[in-house]
């Protein structure tokens, strides 16, 4: 993704190149807290993704970009980072930068395993899941890709209790799998429902969000931006005049904002690489947030971007 792309605008003064990114994150306002229903832990509004974006071997450059990119999450009041077993090398990466950065005590970490995988191998992965994490504990351990209406948390529930995760959760980010989803969130009300919701791809509205609240789920919304569609629908356009009505200097900005809108969402996951981006998202966590006719505002643009 290209810087134009995203359109970066950082809100600080004309020296604000010469601050290290860290103490830039630490100039503004912490970003909103949202609470989880089930538990009442106060979890911040914007985090990270980790899928491709922490997908890499043996590049020291890269590495040192993720460390400066948790930096600022942590400097800027975030703390969720998401990634899963499945994400390649991105878990290992994950718990090479939080040990290198020292900043476990202030994340909120956050993996997945797979949620076709035998009793054993369930196991096997959460202990595989563990080392490469570098922790005894995840915040948050999520089934990957829901697709059996039947699907049971019991054993998440075990894993709860034994202090292996603080919070359990189900996760989808592909419309075939909507249906069988909505038994799941009925029968077991997860603590936390991760899902893929953008202003490009509104479909999870339709049943999943409204029930995930009524269920009492936090909900985590991935593919924030489409799989970069949205940047591309959008480039060389200006932005529109109402996006400065709620404190936007992005297009990064309007789309999460107009994510977190969303009387369900709990918090954000945008796939996040640099650090200059990671400002960027965090500044959606602050100001204010688009009331209900303001959303729809949006989707009347949107239709017609």
């Amino acid at each position: 993704m290209s810087d134009m792309s995203r359109r970066t605008v950082l809100a600080a003064t004309a020296a604000a190149a010469l601050v290290p990114h860290a103490a830039l994150a630490q100039t503004a306002a912490p970003i909103l807290k949202r609470k989880v229903p089930q538990t009442g832990f106060m979890l911040p509004v914007v985090g990270i993704g980790t899928s491709q974006v922490f997908e890499f071997e043996n590049d020291a450059a890269k590495l040192d970009e993720r460390k400066q990119v948790v930096r600022n999450l942590v400097a800027g009041g975030g703390s969720l980072i998401d990634t899963g077993a499945s994400y390649g090398t991105a878990e290992a990466n994950v718990g090479i930068v939080v040990a290198e950065t020292k900043t476990r005590p202030q994340l909120f970490l956050a993996t997945k395993f797979s949620s076709r995988d035998t009793r054993a191998e369930a196991e096997a992965e959460l202990k595989q899941s563990l080392v490469r994490l570098k922790t005894n504990y995840v915040d948050l351990q999520q089934a990957h890709n829901v697709n059996d209406p039947s699907f049971s948390c019991a054993q998440m529930k075990e894993w709860k209790a034994a202090g292996y995760c603080r919070h359990y959760g189900i996760t989808s980010s592909f419309d075939a799998a909507y249906e069988a989803l909505a038994p799941v969130i009925r029968r077991e009300k997860p603590e936390f429902f991760q899902i893929n919701y953008s202003l490009g791809d509104r479909d999870a509205e339709k049943v999943l969000l409204p029930l995930a609240r009524d269920s009492g789920c936090a909900v985590l919304t991935n593919l924030p931006f489409g799989r970069n569609s949205m940047f591309k629908r959008v480039a060389g356009k200006p932005m529109p005049d109402f996006a400065k009505d709620i404190n936007c200097t992005s297009w990064a900005q309007l789309f999460l904002k107009y994510n977190l809108s969303h009387p369900a969402v709990t918090a954000v996951i945008p796939g996040t690489d640099l650090p200059k981006y990671m400002l960027d998202n965090l500044n959606a966590g602050r100001g204010p947030m688009p009331d209900a006719a303001f959303r729809r505002r949006i989707e009347a643009w949107w239709e017609t971007a």
